[in-house]
């Protein structure tokens, strides 16, 4: 699936890849807007919903609604065989995996030093889409990703100590970034006989299923007549926006940009969650937060600002 167009180049040029689609650039513009402020929004509703079932209402709510959507566009929801055990394989990692490790890990990590941790998933997917899909690792590639993890750094070393003194949590978010980069290889993959929204429907439904039983076996029962405003609204907007469209944008994004490109495009995600955490739940921001801001954007132009 990895864009393998070639443009004709001038006499004695080298060839010239393909620009990357106008599409995937407006569809990662507003998944780093709406899953960076789903951060804080996460943090606030798990104060007051236990992880499992704030975990099963946001993928249920997302996998039905996308699977509905698909069947009024008359689109097939039907699972070919061959996409079975592949579909299975990404549903654990990238809904199951993700959703708990992050979970439980923003529990005891602030919110926006725990996005920092969980996208350092684009080194990840960035060796694997190496090593499994033979994807070429440029010097471009590896500047942009350079780039981008050292402003990721520069965001989290005045907080080595603290997350230190949370190593559970941090490793718990250091496992989301894993499980997010070994199902985003499985999905790209993979030629699904099935369209973007099916997929994504599917794989949140059967990916919530393990946290469905566990919020049946593990968490008490919900009151939900007794939350909060602000944690209701959390809770709503973390189960409607990042769930639905998010998870569908991503997985579209994925199938438009070679996987580690796509990966890379996400490193913008934890800036935008440290800055809204700033403002929604009062997070400290200063001068690091711009710089890693700069060297994220940086990292971004070089990555993915490619010539014709």
């Amino acid at each position: 699936m990895t864009d393998q167009r070639i443009f004709t180049a001038p006499p004695g040029a080298s060839p010239l890849p393909a620009p990357l689609p106008a599409s995937g650039f407006v569809l990662l513009v507003l998944l780093t807007l709406f899953w960076g402020i789903n951060w804080p929004a996460m943090k606030l509703a798990l104060t007051g919903i236990a992880p499992f079932t704030f975990r099963t209402l946001c993928l249920f709510v997302g996998g039905f609604s996308l699977l509905a959507f698909a069947l009024a566009k008359r689109q097939t929801i039907r699972i070919a065989a061959a996409d079975l055990k592949p579909l299975l394989i990404a549903s654990l990692l990238n809904v199951t995996g993700w959703h708990l490790f992050s979970a439980y890990g923003l529990l005891q990590v602030q919110a926006g030093r725990g996005a920092i941790i969980a996208f350092t998933m684009p080194i990840w997917a960035s060796i694997l889409a190496s090593l499994v899909l033979k994807e070429a690792f440029t010097l471009r590639k590896l500047i942009g990703l350079v780039l981008g993890i050292g402003g990721l750094a520069v965001l989290i070393g005045p907080e080595m100590a603290r997350l230190g003194a949370a190593p559970i949590g941090s490793l718990l978010m250091l496992g989301a970034a894993l499980t997010w980069a070994m199902g985003t290889i499985v999905t790209k993959r993979q030629s699904w006989q099935i369209g973007t929204v099916a997929l994504t429907g599917w794989q949140l439904t059967l990916g919530g299923l393990p946290i469905f039983l566990g919020a049946l076996l593990i968490d008490p029962a919900p009151d939900f007549a007794g939350l909060r405003g602000e944690v209701l609204w959390a809770a709503l907007y973390a189960a409607l926006i990042p769930m639905i469209f998010c998870h569908w944008a991503w997985f579209r994004i994925v199938d438009l940009f070679p996987a580690s490109i796509a990966a890379i495009g996400t490193l913008a995600i934890p800036v935008v969650g440290v800055l809204s955490s700033a403002l929604v739940l009062g997070e400290p921001i200063g001068l690091t937060e711009i710089a890693a801001l700069l060297l994220v954007m940086a990292g971004l132009s070089v990555v993915l600002l490619r010539r014709r």
